[in-house]
């Protein structure tokens, strides 16, 4: 009972923690407009800032950061990496070129690729796997609750200082309010970072051989190619709903109707933090249930019901002339973008030996994050640029690149059904 509770003490610092890192990771999108204003940067710029830039460093390093998680202490890997991406969100606030904003996202980047497989693994040691999908579940959420933070918190900063004008500050010279936004959401993180290095580190569910080696882990992952594409390319696909929305939903209301970056930050910080936040615990919860009534492929059929609820909304919520159904709509498409994410996190969990649990969450977040958030926005940006060659018409965009992706997402984790259920089995210990 005692290990429980410390376990779910675990849980509430790492989500606080991956609160953080998607407060500090999102708060870019409510700063587009002005950014663009300041710097002179284009659509495809912004989108490279938002994803590429963050997704380089945060792919390339989790394997190798994982690889020192399976051995090394977790808890101190993460600790470092929150004060990293928290110092260089403030850096962010210094830039005065797209190319020096860009190297700063990189930071973020390297400090938050520390996180996810290192925690993972940790929560994966402190549970039972018949409760394993409600705290990583539970963990999980935090994408969306750190999400609808960055844009409540975001907002309601923005109207603070939107207006205001530059200020001159010693050392750092003229400093705008966007740069200002980047200092007040960036250095608090150090605190946390601090929090973190106060866990205990569990114990390891491991077999005497200690920690897999690189060609153990592809072995497997050969042994098993066709559930691990299933799972790794269907959920990617289906990140990329989440991310292309999160990244240009806010210029959307923009654009469209003239909102305010303060009413748009409220109306979607609200509905993701609600509806993200239940739908991602939903999901996980779901899988556990359907796992206790027999079903090996609980976590994979999770993936296949966000992926069709995802269609009907992203068809509409960007194409109907009305922005209060814009936001109405957004609220349902959070809810099935989160509801796959406890479940994915869990399945590839219990397909995966407990000594390579870490490696292997790093291939699927190198994925998923690689294409997810570098590629999906500015799949959005080239079609608003290129092809539409129009701004006002980012809307469409989203609603074009959304919904193919949903349904792929859903076709192709169907598709890997049974392979995946031949997977479970032998890969559990």
């Amino acid at each position: 009972m005692a290990r429980s509770r410390y376990g779910w003490y675990v849980v509430a610092v790492l989500l606080v923690a991956y609160t953080l890192s998607y407060i500090d990771r999102t708060i870019l999108t409510l700063l587009v407009e002005p950014i663009k204003r300041d710097l002179g940067l284009s659509d495809t710029q912004i989108s490279l800032l938002h994803g590429l830039a963050f997704a380089i460093f945060y792919t390339a390093l989790g394997i190798p950061i994982a690889r020192l998680a399976d051995r090394a202490s977790r808890r101190n890997i993460i600790a470092i990496g929150v004060a990293v991406w928290s110092l260089m969100t403030a850096v962010c606030g210094l830039a005065r070129t797209f190319t020096q904003l860009f190297l700063a996202r990189i930071g973020v980047g390297v400090g938050e690729a520390a996180l996810s497989p290192a925690a993972y693994s940790m929560i994966a040691d402190s549970f039972p796997e018949q409760r394993l999908g409600r705290a990583l579940g539970v963990y999980s959420s935090a994408i969306y609750a750190g999400a609808g933070c960055a844009l409540l918190a975001g907002g309601a900063i923005a109207g603070a200082v939107t207006g205001l004008p530059a200020l001159e500050v010693p050392l750092l010279g003229r400093v705008h309010a966007w740069q200002l936004m980047f200092f007040i959401v960036g250095l608090p993180g150090l605190l946390v970072a601090a929090w973190v290095a106060t866990l205990r580190e569990p114990t390891r569910q491991r077999p005497a051989g200690g920690q897999a080696s690189a060609g153990a882990v592809v072995a497997h992952l050969g042994r098993h190619r066709f559930a691990f594409t299933a799972h790794i390319g269907g959920f990617t696909l289906l990140a990329i709903v989440f991310n292309i929305f999160v990244a240009w939903m806010p210029s959307y209301l923009l654009r469209a109707f003239d909102w305010t970056i303060r009413d748009a930050a409220f109306a979607l910080g609200a509905g993701m933090l609600l509806f993200g936040t239940s739908g991602i615990i939903s999901g996980g919860m779901m899988a556990d249930r359907w796992r206790r009534g027999g079903a090996l492929d609980a976590t994979m059929r999770v993936g296949v019901v966000s992926g069709v609820g995802l269609v009907p909304f992203t068809l509409t919520a960007t194409t109907l002339a009305s922005p209060w159904l814009a936001v109405t709509l957004f609220a349902p498409l959070m809810f099935f973008s989160a509801f796959a994410f406890g479940a994915a996190v869990t399945g590839l969990q219990v397909i995966t030996p407990p000594h390579m649990r870490a490696q292997v969450s790093a291939v699927f977040l190198f994925v998923v994050n690689l294409v997810g958030i570098g590629v999906g926005p500015t799949l959005v940006a080239l079609l608003t640029d290129r092809v539409f060659a129009d701004p006002l018409r980012v809307g469409e965009s989203l609603a074009w690149i959304g919904t193919l992706s949903a349904a792929a997402g859903a076709a192709l984790i169907a598709a890997g059904l049974a392979a995946f259920r031949a997977a479970r089995l032998p890969a559990v210990s």
